[in-house]
């Protein structure tokens, strides 16, 4: 430390060693980085000692373009715990343990669980530039009629984005439907038409804005069984949750 930092701190002498004046003014510095890295040490050591499996419900499109990404660092603080990730079109149930935490949109109203909101998921209409080139848009449009639109299949008319859509393009019979918002956004990248997209999803894909806000808005929810929240493997999960919704925030409500 005397040759890293070109300062003498002890005086030696035959009855053994003594601290120099400047060796004194650092005793308390030194001694407070000894504390921390024994913190450091012993938080990595618990870390590494977190195990098992935790199971995350979640939609499909929050868990490829924000969870997975974002994936190997909390494997690199965790490595000994595993992630199962389940997104099936049918909503897990937390009461009845097909999860032990959930990312939604929609809270539940039933079970022994907790509930946070821990951020926004914000909507607008987009399309591609070579539709755009073929069909012009007035900025911020108000009625989608005379063009296509990518919306909802028949069993899934009772979503507000499909009902949103068949009132802006009432007196319009070009349609793709499809039953996910991954074919959507294949289907809008291709050129197919207009269609209601979260703004996170549309704008990764190189989509333009034709209406910024079409009150779809979502609020995010954290959710998970109460009697599982003092277990350290899902305080680790769900701290990771919302520091990835937190470091997304502006992509998934962007201002405009």
């Amino acid at each position: 430390m005397e040759r890293a930092i070109g300062v003498p701190l002890f005086a030696r002498a035959q009855s053994g060693y003594r601290l120099t004046e400047d060796g004194i003014a650092l005793l308390d510095k030194a001694e407070a980085l000894e504390t921390a890295a024994l913190s450091f040490s012993s938080t990595a050591a618990a870390r590494a000692e977190i195990s098992g499996r935790v199971r995350l419900a979640t939609a499909e499109t929050l868990a490829a373009h924000v969870i997975i990404p974002a994936l190997p660092r909390f494997i690199n603080l965790y490595p000994k715990l595993t992630v199962e990730i389940i997104t099936d079109i049918q909503t897990a149930d937390l009461h009845r343990r097909d999860a032990d935490v959930a990312l939604r949109m929609v809270a539940p109203e039933r079970g022994n669980i907790s509930i946070q909101r821990v951020g926004t998921m914000g909507w607008g209409l987009y399309a591609h530039r070579k539709y755009l080139e073929r069909n012009p848009v007035a900025p911020n449009i108000a009625s989608l009629e005379g063009h296509s639109i990518i919306t909802w299949s028949e069993k899934h008319v009772g979503l507000s984005s499909a009902k949103l859509l068949d009132r802006l393009a009432r007196n319009t019979q070009a349609r793709i439907e499809t039953t996910d918002l991954p074919a959507q956004l294949a289907a809008a990248k291709a050129g197919l038409g207009v269609a209601s997209l979260p703004h996170f999803l549309a704008r990764s894909a190189d989509l333009v804005c034709v209406r910024e806000s079409i009150g779809l808005d979502q609020p995010i929810f954290l959710v998970m069984q109460s009697d599982l929240s003092q277990s350290a493997r899902i305080r680790a999960i769900c701290d990771f949750l919302r520091e990835i919704v937190a470091e997304h925030r502006s992509e998934l409500q962007p201002e405009f």
